[in-house]
C-alpha cells in the first residue's frame, strides 16, 4: 500500500486509477488508510469476500474458517482486461506466512501501464 502511496503521482501521469480493496469493515480501512496517508481510496469487500472471491485472491483460516485476501495487485485497462497481476498465491496455507511479499515496487507495474497507454 505504502508503494502505491508513494508511487501514486507516476500512476496519475499515466492516467491509472489506483485504489485498494480488502475484507475488512470500512471503518478500520478508513483508520488505515489515514495512518498511511494514502492518496487513493480504499474499497470495503466486507462481508462477504465477493470481489477477493471472483479474483482467486482469497483464503481461509483459523478453526472459524474466517475469509482473508492475499496482498495482490491488478492492472486491468480500459475494457476492463487483465492486463497483469502480481501477488502471493502460496500452495497451501502452511506457507501463508513464510510467502515473501512481492510487491515491494512499482516498477513492473509501472512499466506496462506505460506500455498500455502507448497502445491506446
Amino acid at each position: 500500500m505504502s508503494s502505491r502511496r508513494d508511487d501514486y503521482s507516476e500512476f496519475q501521469k499515466l492516467g491509472v486509477e489506483v485504489f485498494g480493496i480488502s475484507i475488512n469493515h470500512p471503518f478500520s480501512q478508513k483508520a488505515f488508510a489515514e495512518s498511511l496517508q494514502l492518496q487513493y481510496s480504499l474499497l470495503s469487500d466486507y462481508p462477504d469476500g465477493r470481489t477477493t472471491r471472483a479474483f482467486g485472491v482469497d483464503y481461509r483460516e483459523g478453526k472459524a474458517q474466517q475469509l482473508f485476501a492475499r496482498p495482490s495487485f491488478f492492472l486491468i485497462d480500459k475494457s476492463g482486461v487483465i492486463r497483469g497481476y502480481w501477488g502471493q498465491r502460496p500452495p497451501n496455507p502452511l506457507d501463508e506466512i513464510a510467502a515473501p511479499d512481492p510487491l515491494v515496487s512499482s516498477l513492473p507495474i509501472l512499466e506496462l501501464a506505460a506500455q498500455i497507454a502507448a497502445q491506446e
